[in-house]
């Protein structure tokens, strides 16, 4: 081989070298690159209510943090079944996000006869981004009218009035439902009960007098609450709520009917399985830190909601456990889809 051929086949060497690297690692080097388009958190509710609340108040933040728009996607129904179901079949390259809650991930498949989709196996838990308490409230002028200022008048009313007030709620199988369930099956007593695609429209009801009360999540009727056109009566949380500190909670208020009464409510991002697990980390690390911020703090706790951003694994084992609690529920509820 001559002198004046070596530069050309060095040339050929390093080009073959540099495409066989990038046939290995091709598919770290598109992780790495994550996200180079738009990123979609869809929410499986209507706008409003506090799993739409939590997804816009984080995508900002992950928008700036990756430098591509995170986009809030509102596909209602089912007791959140059809946008959960969604996810669940979208591609798994980090972007298509699910805001799941206490009632996709840990309460329908206890409550539903069939689902389109596993909780457990089509998801990878990314993290938990907030936990909150339901609040039982009336529509004001309903409580004035009966007379209904605690949880125990409420009690007396439905056990001599059955069936005289409805119960609205984000939709079948929620948490805000089985709150409601789990209060009747306690107290022998009876609602019926309307299911709306989320807490936005089942408020609007509410405060309008078309609806009698409701168990909701608390960060979606904070304000409603705050400007008088909603009488809250109790937390559903084992603790009162900071953002509420006179309200008491359902088992303080309630009498012995009561006692051990908790049905709190959670919010967390998952990835639909097989997701990278470098990706699924980068936003649980961008999501933790936001959370951490003074101005998150604050927004969220005034709220009602508690943040968190806790680890994959750590939101794993929460899911897990969840499953076992709301199956209990269920079946000691009685609870059935409408």
């Amino acid at each position: 081989m001559t002198p004046s051929l070596m530069p050309n086949r060095r040339t050929a060497l390093a080009a073959c070298a540099a495409a066989a690297l990038v046939a290995i690692a091709g598919p770290a080097a598109a992780q790495g690159a994550w996200p180079t388009k738009p990123v979609r958190i869809v929410v499986p509710f209507a706008a409003g209510g506090t799993t739409d609340i939590l997804a816009r108040a984080l995508a900002p933040e992950l928008s700036k943090a990756f430098g591509q728009q995170f986009i809030v996607d509102n596909r209602g129904g089912a007791g959140g079944n059809v946008g959960t179901d969604i996810v669940a079949k979208a591609p798994n390259d980090g972007y298509t996000l699910l805001m799941g809650t206490v009632g996709t991930h840990g309460i329908n498949r206890a409550l539903y006869p069939s689902l389109p989709f596993d909780p457990i196996k089509d998801f990878v838990p990314v993290t938990l981004v907030a936990a909150v308490p339901n609040v039982l409230e009336l529509n004001v002028n309903r409580a004035r009218e009966l007379n209904i200022n605690t949880v125990a008048d409420l009690t007396k009313y439905l056990k001599s009035n059955p069936g005289k007030l409805n119960m609205a709620s984000s939709g079948s199988g929620t948490s805000i439902h089985l709150a409601g369930e789990l209060y009747k099956s306690m107290t022998g007593t009876f609602m019926t009960h309307i299911p709306y695609r989320g807490s936005g429209p089942a408020l609007l009801d509410l405060v309008g007098g078309t609806a009698d009360l409701m168990f909701d999540n608390l960060p979606s009727s904070m304000a409603q609450i705050k400007a008088g056109k909603l009488k809250p009566l109790a937390v559903t949380s084992a603790k009162r709520s900071p953002a509420l500190p006179d309200v008491p909670t359902v088992e303080e208020a309630g009498g012995p009917a009561l006692k051990g009464y908790e049905a709190s409510s959670w919010f967390g991002l998952l990835a639909p399985t097989g997701t990278p697990p470098d990706i699924v980390n980068r936003i649980q690390q961008e999501v933790a830190k936001s959370l951490g911020t003074p101005a998150m703090q604050e927004k969220l706790l005034a709220q009602g909601a508690i943040p968190s951003g806790n680890t994959p694994a750590e939101f794993t084992q929460l899911i897990a456990r969840e499953h076992v609690k709301w199956a209990r529920v269920v079946k000691a509820s009685g609870a059935k889809v409408d």
